[in-house]
């Protein structure tokens, strides 16, 4: 982190004796996770304000500047909810950069699918189309947000990520360094039918391996079923796997934590997400799970998805 302003001159012409060190300016789409982004920031000790319409940032970066403060830290969200001034967000943005007010932009934003999809389970209503379809306020928030995603230092593409991960992301992007702890490994399954997963770290493709489709009375059935794991397993070359990449991940793991990584991400795929790569990741988080140095969480994907007849 830069330093901020000290004891130069503020926008009226006063001098300041600011001691702010950060000051993030989180935006983006709707549904995108700024309010699980701002929490991190919250945990770390940050002064956090959410739904700031854009025009108070500037107030408020005033007050942070003025003799006397003692915020150091903080983070304020700022999007669609501010109606019209948001329009005013890239302005205010370029008049920080301006003041020499250290500050860091975040934009969240995430694919159509996945905003539709949040939406439908919040049953919430876009704030640009509060009686129109949901559609319809995403194309719009994107247009009006694409001067601030322009201005922003990092953008995070939450489709796909959990709460949990996208929380670890931030932390692990925009925090210092905390102390070595326990490394965050989650174990995620994909189907490569459905696009790849942007966020692993590491990912293996086990199409190799006998597909459980093509049997009718399997088919229906996911990883989590014994039946799915002996098929998968019948010929040998599952075992065969696993002799190479458990010791594999043995390896890399520990050099992620003298790395002083947070958190990993090991991606396994197969075609469609709901049998091999749910097994082999159901093994490999149970294989981890109970070492001292890691904390495991699983993640599947595209297990839900409906199988496609052929």
């Amino acid at each position: 982190m830069g330093n901020a302003v000290r004891d130069g001159d503020s926008p009226n012409g006063h001098k300041t004796a600011s001691n702010l060190e950060d000051l993030v300016v989180i935006s983006g789409l709707s549904g995108a996770g700024k309010s699980s982004a701002m929490n991190v920031f919250e945990d770390a000790g940050y002064f956090c304000v959410d739904n700031l319409p854009a025009e108070m940032i500037r107030s408020l970066s005033e007050l942070f500047m003025h003799d006397g403060s003692k915020v150091e830290l903080a983070a304020v969200v700022c999007d669609s909810r501010g109606g019209e001034y948001l329009a005013a967000l890239a302005g205010v943005i370029d008049n920080l950069a301006a003041v020499g007010l250290v500050h860091r932009v975040v934009f969240l934003t995430a694919d159509e699918e996945a905003l539709v999809n949040r939406y439908k389970e919040t049953r919430r209503r876009h704030p640009l189309a509060p009686h129109g379809s949901v559609l319809d306020g995403i194309k719009a928030e994107r247009e009006l947000l694409e001067p601030v995603r322009q201005r922003a230092d990092i953008v995070i593409d939450t489709s796909g990520l959990s709460a949990a991960a996208l929380r670890r992301k931030v932390a692990d992007e925009l925090l210092e360094p905390a102390t070595p702890g326990k490394l965050a490994v989650t174990f995620t399954s994909f189907g490569h039918k459905h696009g790849p997963p942007r966020d692993a770290d590491l990912a293996f493709d086990v199409r190799f391996l006998p597909n459980p489709h093509y049997d009718p009375d399997l088919r229906p059935l996911t990883g989590f079923d014994q039946r799915i794991v002996d098929y998968v397993g019948r010929d040998g070359r599952l075992e065969v796997f696993y002799s190479h990449l458990i010791p594999l991940l043995e390896f890399v793991l520990p050099q992620y934590v003298a790395e002083g990584k947070a958190h990993l991400m090991v991606a396994i795929g197969c075609t469609g997400g709901r049998h091999r790569s749910v097994a082999i990741t159901e093994h490999l988080a149970k294989q981890f799970r109970d070492r001292e140095e890691y904390f495991v969480e699983v993640a599947h994907r595209d297990v839900d998805r409906l199988p496609i007849r052929r």
